[in-house]
């Protein structure tokens, strides 16, 4: 039960948010267990980013969250931030130095009326 939200200060067209979807889904593979069958990928645009007060320069905010009943190996995390800024570097044109990137794990994930 993998999610990647990405928020961006910039417009997200369909084309450029199909190729970041491609590029999540083939990232979430990295997490142990995890894959792009089970990814949901939601994407906010055009939100008013402030960093380092201020919305002066394109910025996004990142989460990604996964079902896990234990601890996801902390250089998993690491490695996956260089290929989400670089993402979005390329597609959305938002420096590296503007992205902030949040990890988390969750042992409580419901699905179809259920949970896990």
């Amino acid at each position: 039960m993998p999610v990647i939200h990405t928020y961006s200060s910039t417009p997200i067209p369909e084309a450029k948010r199909e190729i970041l979807k491609a590029s999540w889904g083939e990232l979430i593979g990295t997490v142990p267990g995890k894959s792009e069958d089970w990814l949901m990928c939601l994407f906010d645009e055009n939100v008013p980013i402030y960093h380092a007060g201020t919305n002066d320069e394109p910025a996004a905010y990142v989460t990604v969250d996964v079902f896990s009943r234990g601890a996801i190996d902390a250089g998993v995390w690491r490695s996956m931030t260089p290929v989400i800024c670089a993402g979005l570097s390329d597609v959305l044109g938002i420096d590296p130095a503007r992205v902030y990137v949040k990890y988390g794990e969750c042992a409580n994930f419901g699905w179809n009326g259920m949970n896990f």
